[in-house]
């Protein structure tokens, strides 16, 4: 997998403790990664980073990236192969009541990361991720390209924006340089599921927490249109990435969308209908909509990802109907008590690994 370029490498992930940090990094685990992890705090509670006990795993540190200093002296002792920036404030809805402390995250705690890399100039693969928010959102019917426009209404989607003007800056005033040893590029994704997450304000967290109780989820939007995307898929194209640019220099700089199929656009109410399923659930009885709408949520939103099988020949290999299986039954699975939680997630990461495997896909070789 991935040319084996991940086995023995010093690997490190902010935002390791998240859901896909977590995901993260139990997949470079089993690559033969030596994963450091710098992050905040444990982010929620349940977290898959303690249900799965990651902790005893890796080289953990409880650091906030805002700590120059600390995350300098980490980076510049470690060395790393490969940076994984994942770390953020994650969250739309916390963006309205902590503004400062989304951006101060999101585009300061970027910046350090970037700076720690120009001062240390070691030889280092860097992924930055952002999101598919950065982009300027008009709700078009057609997915955003990488040279579309940069910003957003609410303070998350504009955070995420600033923070791609800082990496372009940084790019273009220092590791384009041919004295830099660092190559970077930047990873964009939107809406993931799957097991394990148990952040606010999410539909399919809400959901699940509700169906395990018995109980209807309160919606907001039934027709909101979003391309659900299981975590793994992203995570394949992050990880396809750092492989590539490790090789490939002419790949510095750039940055790419990992979305999923266009089939798998659906609204929120059909993703409850199909997952409900798993649960026994009469989609009559599971969920409800309560109309009361907090804040700005976009209504359509979707990436373009032909730069991305184009130029790293990387494709999305899970159906609409494999995204939500995996998703359902590891949280069926989580509640009802019946599984290895451990077994069930490397298990659904070498199901993901075995299908890219019969459909060809490039990083499986």
């Amino acid at each position: 997998m991935f040319d084996n370029i991940y086995k023995n490498k010093k690997v490190l992930i902010t935002g390791h403790t998240g859901f896909k940090g977590s995901w993260l990094t139990i997949w470079l685990l089993s690559l033969g990664a030596k994963v450091i992890g710098i992050s905040k705090d444990i982010p929620t509670t349940p977290a898959l980073f303690e249900v799965l006990e990651l902790e005893g795993k890796i080289q953990h540190h409880l650091l906030d990236i805002r700590d120059f200093n600390t995350l300098d002296e980490i980076i510049n002792r470690e060395r790393p192969d490969f940076i994984f920036h994942l770390a953020a404030q994650a969250i739309v809805s916390t963006s309205y009541l902590e503004p400062l402390e989304t951006i101060s995250s999101n585009v300061i705690g970027t910046s350090h990361v970037l700076e720690s890399l120009r001062l240390s100039n070691h030889r280092c693969t860097a992924i930055i991720i952002t999101s598919d928010k950065a982009y300027d959102n008009i709700e078009q019917i057609w997915g955003y390209k990488e040279n579309d426009t940069m910003g957003g209404r609410d303070i998350y989607s504009g955070s995420k924006g600033a923070a791609e003007l800082v990496i372009k800056s940084y790019y273009h005033s220092f590791f384009k340089l041919d004295q830099s040893n660092v190559r970077l590029s930047i990873a964009r994704a939107g809406n993931v599921i799957g097991g394990g997450d148990w952040a606010k304000d999410r539909i399919i967290v809400d959901a699940m927490i509700a169906w395990s109780k018995g109980n209807k989820v309160e919606i907001r939007s039934p027709k909101a249109t979003r391309p659900w995307q299981h975590v793994l898929e992203p995570l394949s194209g992050y990880l396809s990435l750092g492989q590539q640019l490790y090789a490939d220099i002419s790949l510095n700089g750039e940055g790419f969308n990992f979305g999923p199929r266009a089939e798998q656009n659906r609204t929120v109410q059909e993703l409850l209908v199909d997952s409900s399923k798993y649960w026994n659930f009469n989609h009559d009885n599971a969920f409800i909509i309560t109309g009361n709408i907090l804040f700005h949520e976009a209504g359509l939103l979707k990436l373009n990802c032909d730069k991305a099988l184009f130029q790293l020949k990387w494709q999305a290999n899970l159906e609409y109907k494999d995204t939500i299986k995996f998703t359902s039954e590891w949280y069926y699975d989580f509640y009802n008590g019946d599984k290895d939680i451990l077994d069930k997630t490397i298990s659904q990461i070498r199901e993901y690994q075995c299908m890219a495997k019969e459909k060809g896909l490039v990083w499986t070789e």
